[in-house]
């Protein structure tokens, strides 16, 4: 080992004494059962829903309440203490309002929260542990937790017991407790994409997911979408904002991320004073909280920016043909006088044709009005402190793949054309394919955001309008978003979006190995995990595919899909000894008792431990590191710290 590193290596572990304890440890972490994995997809705002996910481990925790406590506790008590600590405050404050605590509930539940607490916490070392613990309960829970057999431990825990309730501390100790539940129970998550849209408030989910020790998150074409309007491409500034209006969704716009609509909202209501945009009605899924608007409005500023998007995008598919996009730009080829358009030599009645903003000879090009407007609303994304705080999230915890103990995660797919083949997309001066396609575009992403300004920005910047909706897009994976003609044109062939093949061939076994042996090296143990595409299990789809090394977990935490899956989403939980499937019923707020169904998908042949792990072998890098070390103190190669600078 170099020298240099072996003497930076000494800085942090001074002695012998030092290096050999630090070598016992991590060869004890290695022992220890591997942390339960947690995977999500396709979220899209539907914050309550994913939440009580997190706050249960998707039933985990009741399931481990039962295991633990089913012999001697009655299935309403188990219930109402899986409520108590998914939701501690909320919990407390109602049973504090109906009277329902006394000294005799506090010490029962504190008593019953520790045995929980001692199962969950049972694989992680001490160290971990306390590390989810809060601050100022960390001595208490610690003692509590490791008791050792020569103590009377229900004695020792009456007596400890005892003295919170005398101290008036025990409502705050049950809530501390209900968190540390709650951190233990997930070690690690993944985010298979799509967290914006549709739903009501993302930026709450990625408050909730910057808290998370351990998390990694793979972009998704709405998440990219965002990301892209962030770094300022106009087209997706105005993707965004039709989006949320379409559902009604302005919490998340207005005050979740303080972005300024009045400017739409003044321009839609002059410009479409006398139309009644019938067709721009919004979906309300949820109702806006902060910010209740007039639907009428509404209707209109979902027209405004609707007609500008169309127009925007059109211009970047123009602008570059090796995009292969320039039949998607509908809108120029509409005929204004008369209100229809031509598609593959048919005539079309458009559902609305006013359009007083479009100059027929020159449809793409925006009025003054819609380009003052679209000045002040980039301004406003551009100034957005949260946005841009969630979004530098998403970068520093994302990227368009993950491979993690096996398990290869993308959103959407590795496009293939009609014979199985990698399709080939051109960027820049060059083409790229399979895993060399997913790493350019990853490059291109953090370009988008990242570089100051200039032709490479820029280029960027406007690729990211393809991730949304390019035919060759890995996020996206079909071959049009039928965009115009969803809104437009009652045709319903013509609202048709097809899949890529990978949809095909990904199901069968030997596609699916070839496809993992772009990532990992032992493709009949890995996985493939994606979201993006609703299993629509009320019509027999299943989301294990390939003789099961293919998961597919979009299940419909969204509202917006549920009617189509007939469930309300998936997780996939990979723990110490097997791999289940989480079946999730629709979440009613008040009603969150509902456990959901778990599936074994694949059992272990003996139990994982860290050692079987990515970070197992990470750790034993480590340990080698040191052992090197040590040969080098014992050689007097490197000399030892007379000066003790690590514990």
């Amino acid at each position: 080992m170099d020298r240099r590193y072996l003497e930076l290596l000494a800085k942090e572990y001074p002695t012998i004494e030092s290096v050999a304890a630090e070598m016992v440890n991590l060869s004890a972490v290695r022992s220890l059962p591997k942390g339960t994995e947690y995977f999500f997809s396709d979220m899209h705002g539907e914050y309550e829903a994913f939440l009580h996910m997190l706050r249960s481990a998707s039933g985990m925790i009741k399931n481990k309440i039962d295991m633990v406590l089913g012999k001697t506790v009655p299935n309403a008590e188990r219930e109402r203490l899986a409520t108590l600590i998914y939701y501690p405050d909320k919990e407390l404050k109602r049973l504090t309002a109906s009277g329902d605590i006394d000294d005799e509930w506090r010490s029962l539940t504190i008593y019953r929260l520790i045995i929980v607490l001692e199962a969950v916490s049972a694989k992680y070392t001490r160290s971990r542990v306390r590390k989810s613990i809060p601050e100022d309960m960390v001595y208490i829970l610690d003692e509590l937790l490791n008791v050792t057999d020569d103590v009377n431990k229900d004695f020792y825990y009456d007596e400890i017991i005892n003295t919170i309730l005398e101290t008036g501390i025990a409502e705050s100790f049950i809530a501390s407790l209900c968190r540390t539940i709650q951190s233990l129970s997930i070690d690690m998550l993944h985010i298979i994409g799509d967290i914006y849209d549709r739903g009501p408030r993302a930026d709450i989910i990625m408050d909730e997911l910057m808290k998370f020790h351990d998390i990694d998150i793979q972009w998704g074409n709405h998440d990219i979408s965002w990301m892209g309007a962030a770094a300022g491409n106009q087209a997706l500034i105005a993707n965004v904002i039709r989006i949320s209006m379409r559902y009604n969704n302005f919490d998340i716009l207005e005050d979740g991320y303080g972005l300024n609509l009045r400017a739409l909202a003044v321009f839609a209501a002059e410009t479409y004073k006398d139309d009644d945009c019938a067709i721009f009605m919004p979906s309300t899924l949820d109702d806006n909280v902060y910010d209740p608007v007039d639907t009428k409005l509404v209707a209109k500023m979902h027209k405004a920016i609707t007609v500008i998007q169309l127009k925007l995008e059109g211009q970047l598919m123009e602008k570059y043909p090796e995009w292969e996009m320039r039949g998607r730009v509908v809108f120029k080829h509409v005929n204004f006088t008369n209100g229809t358009v031509e598609i593959n030599g048919k005539i079309y009645k458009l559902k609305d044709s006013s359009f007083p903003t479009v100059d027929p000879d020159d449809p793409l090009k925006l009025s003054d009005g819609e380009r003052e407007l679209m000045s002040v609303l980039s301004a406003s994304f551009r100034h957005s402190e949260k946005l841009h705080r969630h979004i530098r999230f998403l970068y520093a915890h994302g990227s368009m793949y993950k491979i993690c103990n096996g398990n290869v995660m993308f959103h959407g797919c590795i496009p293939l054309d009609e014979n199985g083949d990698y399709q080939s997309l051109w960027i820049d001066v060059a083409e790229y394919s399979g895993r060399e396609l997913l790493d350019k575009l990853d490059d291109i992403v953090n370009k988008a955001y990242f570089l100051h300004s200039g032709a490479e920005k820029e280029y960027a910047r406007d690729f990211m309008l393809y991730l949304w909706c390019g035919s060759k897009s890995p996020l996206y994976g079909k071959d049009k978003m039928a965009f115009f003609e969803r809104y437009f044109l009652d045709d319903k062939e013509l609202h048709e979006e097809h899949y890529n093949s990978y949809y095909t061939f990904a199901e069968k076994p030997e596609m699916c190995r070839k496809l993992l042996g772009l990532f990992v090296g032992d493709v009949d143990k890995g996985h493939i995990i994606n979201g993006h595409v609703p299993v629509k299990i009320k019509n027999g789809e299943q989301p294990v595919k390939a003789e099961g090394r293919l998961f597919v977990i979009d299940g419909g935490i969204s509202k917006a899909y549920q009617k189509t899956t007939g469930i309300a989403g998936y997780t996939l939980i990979f723990d110490s000894h097997s791999l289940n499937l989480a079946e999730h019923y629709p979440f009613i707020a008040g009603e969150s008792e509902h456990t959901p169904n778990i599936h074994l998908v694949e059992r272990l042949d003996r139990r994982a431990n860290i050692s079987d792990t990515d970070r197992g072998r990470e750790i034993l890098e480590q340990i080698n590191e040191l052992r090197e070390l040590l040969v080098a103190y014992r050689s007097g190669e490197i000399k030892e710290s007379q000066h003790r600078v690590k514990d």
